[in-house]
């Protein structure tokens, strides 16, 4: 697809990985939605981007509030032709702590966030593509997600992470060979260590040490590498049912 032609809802879209995505867009001639609940920095976004942003407040992982952000969205653009989904917590814990086993509510909280809120956005957006008049080869839209290089090289504190991103990479197929039929591409990305609000939390310090590890190139990745991988799989159409990393080579250790 052509990003002139794009309609796309952004989950993240307001910082990080989704910002980059929504920036890369509107550079292209498309338009994007943010899905997110960071209104004071999406409204600084559509300030400087222009009029082919808007904003929807949206809790990923509530189904009325998802509808309610697709409808806008529907009546902003109409139609949705592509869902990037990078809406996500990485907060880490351990199985056991001194304060014993981990709560369940926190296992459930980051699954609830990273993987089922995927799946909701992409359930809402899929139902509107399939409406769209086919393009070249039958193509109707794309969505691509994100992952986590976590979800195969997990490390101490991260089963809840490491289990949601998982939960992310194994959808990816069987969503890609049920959207074949709908004329819907389905992929995932797999990012390795990325300059994003995550990690800038941490002092400097920690984050060279962490860019460090990193083969080559021997640094964080920069959110518009993410969104360039994004453009091409829009642009590309044999990119189809697959979970790309995007990492530097790296394999993370135990901790």
């Amino acid at each position: 697809m052509n990003l002139k032609e794009i309609k796309a809802v952004v989950t993240g879209g307001a910082s990080g990985l989704g910002e980059a995505c929504v920036r890369m867009i509107v550079a292209g001639g498309g338009k994007a939605a943010i899905f997110d609940l960071q209104q004071d920095r999406a409204e600084k976004l559509i300030a400087e981007l222009g009029g082919n942003v808007i904003f929807c407040s949206t809790d990923v992982t509530n189904e009325e509030s998802v509808q309610a952000a697709v409808a806008k969205t529907m009546a902003a653009f109409g139609g949705i032709n592509a869902a990037i989904n990078c809406a996500g917590v990485g907060d880490p814990a351990k199985l056991l702590s001194k304060k014993g086993p981990m709560a369940l509510s926190f296992f459930n909280r980051v699954v609830q966030i990273n993987l089922v809120g995927t799946f909701n956005v992409i359930r809402l957006a899929v139902e509107q593509m399939v409406k769209n008049e086919p393009g070249k080869d039958g193509e109707k839209g794309v969505v691509i997600n994100t992952a986590s290089a976590a979800a195969f090289d997990g490390q101490i504190g991260q089963p809840a992470y490491s289990a949601s991103k998982a939960g992310v990479v194994g959808m990816t197929l069987p969503l890609a060979r049920e959207c074949a039929g709908y004329g819907v591409r389905v992929m995932t990305i797999a990012p390795g260590l990325f300059n994003t609000p995550m990690l800038a939390i941490l002092p400097q310090a920690a984050r060279d040490a962490l860019g460090a590890m990193v083969p080559f190139p021997s640094r964080l990745g920069e959110p518009s590498e993410f969104a360039m991988l994004c453009r091409q799989i829009i642009e590309n159409p044999m990119l189809n049912g697959e979970v790309i990393r995007l990492d530097g080579a790296i394999r993370m250790a135990a901790k």
